[in-house]
């Protein structure tokens, strides 16, 4: 018979192998009955798998360092609904699986808020992705083979949360905005999108190839979907400014 840490190994009672001698000292000690010594086994081993599973999560959403929205100013957009953004980090677009639209100029946290509403749904339990428009558009363009690129487009189909960043930054040629379209109807009704853009949706023809494309697209994403429009100055500028140094009056050293 295989070392009993081994045995609970290959059973996958990871963290009981790793922490046997442990778990049998305290067992001894507290003169746990055969019952209380197997409770106790099934609550550290859950808690375990719920904690690698989450770090699991994390990892695959590529989320990576994010600043959390107890820093965001609420005060600084001239134009921003609240209760919407609060309501969407307590994912009640998810749970209905619609799409979210943040539309915003650069320097008004829309991206901040779309990574903390990712950090919510992993934690929530949920596979998800954290991407730009660019770096999606950039790994399908790149598959070599048909077979490839079904794989990959089933891959960004299937993700519980898809989050897409950063569309209407480039301009997108017909075959990009033929696979953008492929991601969101994949999506359509089943999956739930939140993107985040700095263009009006009367702008998109701007940087699709035909209004006709730009049109279908945003039909798709708005069908089911909260839209959150944010204006106001950038915040980003504003802390630039705030940290620039004062010129020097004339005439010091």
């Amino acid at each position: 018979m295989a070392p009993l840490p081994d045995a609970l190994k290959l059973l996958g009672l990871h963290h009981t192998a790793a922490h046997l001698d442990d778990l049998v000292a305290r067992a001894t000690k507290r003169r746990w009955s055969p019952t209380q010594l197997l409770e106790h086994l099934v609550e550290v081993e859950q808690q375990d798998r719920a904690r690698r599973s989450l770090e699991r999560r994390l990892l695959r959403s590529r989320l990576g360092r994010f600043t959390s929205m107890d820093a965001f100013d609420w005060a600084w957009p001239t134009r921003i609904d609240r209760a919407a953004v609060e309501a969407a980090l307590r994912l009640e677009f998810l749970a209905a699986t619609h799409n979210l639209v943040l539309v915003a100029a650069q320097g008004l946290g829309k991206t901040m808020i779309a990574q903390n509403i990712a950090h919510q749904a992993v934690l929530a339990g949920h596979h998800v992705l954290f991407t730009t428009a660019a770096q999606l558009l950039l790994d399908l363009g790149s598959q070599e083979s048909a077979r490839g690129l079904a794989r990959r487009l089933h891959y960004y189909g299937q993700r519980g949360l898809l989050v897409l960043d950063e569309l209407g930054y480039l301009s997108y040629d017909a075959r990009a905005a033929d696979l953008l379209f492929q991601v969101v109807s994949r999506r359509y009704e089943r999956k739930s999108l939140v993107l985040t853009t700095n263009l009006a949706f009367s702008d998109w023809p701007t940087i699709f190839p035909n209004a006709g494309s730009a049109i279908a697209l945003v039909d798709r994403l708005v069908h089911h979907a909260e839209i959150i429009t944010i204006e106001g100055e950038s915040y980003r500028r504003r802390a630039a400014e705030l940290t620039r140094k004062p010129p020097r009056p004339k005439g010091t050293s």
